[in-house]
Order: structure tokens, then sequence, then C-alpha cells
């Protein structure tokens, strides 16, 4: 039999989800945020692209006819990051955290042969978040958890966030990092910067967060995925190596910052073949994974044809396309 192909970023919309925040105080504050941060026209052309989308992010049968033809055979799926939600406090994050895992089960149990759930934790609420794993993953059957770079002033090498971290590892639940909004606020406010920018950028910060915290030497059997191919860090990681070397208050970490990318998983989502070559070379091919971001229009309709156009060796197109994935959920 050929090796599966495996799609490890794709997105459902819960629209339950929404029901729960409605009318929340918190909620109107967010979209108040977001509207600063993306910019009247972004949002607006974002709105009329999900909408045109409520089909593929709902329903199973469109679903699965849009992986046949993409010739994909197994999909990680995980909420919209837009179901994040981070300034709930501790009882409506919990309501909603149970409504998206739920959602998400839910969804995969339609077709476990072809999907595997990711599900959704109140990051801003460390020790909840850790309960709220425990339950996603002994109770609802999910793999693990989609989070964002940051919540409200709590970034990820924060040490509140231990307990999160030692139970996604004592569980061997996989964490998908992955972006939304970007904290350079209306700086990129045109132009869709906010996410053309704004997402490389944030996700680049929370792996150095990561790495310079010590969190992943604290917790070295993490195992955590970054979207769209961890943003500008694998490219540009010669810079964190150099100041580790020449600045003290950067010797926070045991080993140069570029040795730990090799403890990290990446999606190639990356739009460019050259951009996914050297993510390769960065990190090596079992550290990389087929990323569709299904169905948003700044992901890609045919991730095999992009993996291909990277003209990789066959052993590292065969690990990108399913070998890694497999490895890493243990199918």
């Amino acid at each position: 039999m050929s090796p599966q192909t495996i799609d490890v970023h794709a997105h459902l919309l819960i629209p339950e989800a929404d029901r729960v925040v409605a009318g929340q105080p918190g909620l109107e504050a967010q979209q108040a945020l977001e509207t600063v941060r993306n910019g009247a026209e972004s949002l607006a052309n974002s709105r009329a692209m999900v909408l045109e989308r409520i089909e593929q992010m709902t329903r199973l049968d469109r679903r699965l006819a849009d992986m046949d033809a993409a010739g994909v055979d197994l999909q990680v799926v995980s909420p919209s990051p837009s179901h994040y939600h981070y300034w709930a406090d501790a009882t409506l994050a919990a309501e909603l955290s149970e409504v998206l895992n739920a959602g998400v089960a839910a969804f995969v149990a339609g077709a476990p042969q072809r999907l595997i759930g990711l599900g959704h934790v109140p990051l801003q609420h460390p020790a909840l978040a850790a309960d709220v794993l425990s339950d996603a993953v002994q109770r609802h059957g999910l793999r693990g958890i989609l989070i964002s770079t940051h919540a409200p002033s709590l970034d990820l090498s924060d040490p509140s966030l231990d307990v999160l971290w030692s139970r996604c590892s004592s569980l061997g639940a996989v964490v998908f990092l992955h972006p939304y909004g970007c904290t350079l606020d209306e700086r990129l406010d045109q132009f869709y910067l906010a996410n053309l920018v704004g997402n490389p950028t944030e996700t680049s910060v929370a792996l150095s967060h990561l790495i310079f915290g010590g969190v992943l030497d604290r917790h070295p059997s993490l195992r955590l995925i970054a979207a769209h191919g961890g943003g500008y860090l694998p490219s540009y990681i010669g810079r964190s190596d150099h100041g580790w070397r020449v600045r003290p208050e950067s010797r926070s970490c045991v080993d140069e910052p570029s040795s730990y990318l090799r403890r990290l998983w990446f999606d190639g989502l990356v739009h460019s073949p050259m951009v996914l070559r050297h993510l390769v070379e960065a990190v090596g091919a079992d550290r990389v994974m087929l990323g569709s971001d299904y169905p948003f229009d700044m992901g890609t309709d045919d991730p095999v044809g992009a993996l291909t156009a990277a003209g990789l060796r066959p052993e590292e197109t065969a690990a990108v396309r399913g070998g890694t994935a497999a490895a890493l959920f243990g199918l």
C-alpha cells in the first residue's frame, strides 16, 4: 500500500460556539480590536470569504469530496482560530471549550477513518486549560489542541503555562500553534498585512518565547506543530544563535536556539517551492508535514501539488506527504 497523504492543517466552524459568546461584553471589545488590527476593508473581505465557505467548514460530505479531489487521505481538523475568545472568564471559557470540543469530536465521528480532531483550551486560564485538555483527550477522544501565539498579557514562556505543557506531555497530546491577530495592531491595518506579515511574525515571536523561555528545556517531550512553516524563524534562526552566544540575557535556554527547531514540527504551507525546500533543509523532512489551511483563501486547494513543485528528494517528499504526520500521531 502507498503511504497515506495527511493534511495536518484544516479548520472547522462550530456554529454553537458563536451562540455561546453572543452578547457577551468581551466580544464587543474583541471585535473592536479586530477592526483596529485588520482595517475595515480586510474585515469586509474576510467576512465575504467565510460566508462563501460555510458549507466547506460545516458539512462533512463537502469536506470529504474536497479531500478526495485534492488527493488527501486523512485530515487533522481543528476549530477555526476565530473561536479562541481568550477574553472569556473562567465560567464562559469552560462552556465554550466544551461546545467546541464536543463539536469537533462529533464531526470527526462522522468519518473516523478520514479525520483526526484537535480541540480548544482556554489559554488565558492555564490551570483550567490543563483540565480541559484532559477532558478533550480522555472523554472526547481528541488528539491534541489548537492554541494561539499568546493570550492577553500571557506569552507562551509564562511559567503559569507549565501546568498545561506538563499535561500535554503526560497525555501525548499534540499542540498546534496557530496565530490569530497580530499585536502590531494598526501598523498592519492595510493590504491584509495583518495576515500576510502578522501571522508569520506572531509565530516567530511565540516560538522564540518557547525556546528562550526554557519551555522546551523543561518539557522536552512536548509535541508542538507550528503553522505556516514556523513563520520567519527557520529562515533567520542564525540571528537568534548569534544573540545567544554574545548576549548574557539571551543565554536563557540550555542550547543554541537553532537546535530546538529539531524538537518542533512544522506544516509546509509556505506558498513557495524555494521556501519549502529551505524549511526542509533547516529542520529536516521528518519535522515537516503537509498543510492546506482548508478551506481559507490563504491556504491551498492543492497541497500535494505544492509539495511536488518543491522538487524534494523522493524520501523527503514521502515524509512530508504523510510519513512525518503518521509518526507524530502514532498512526
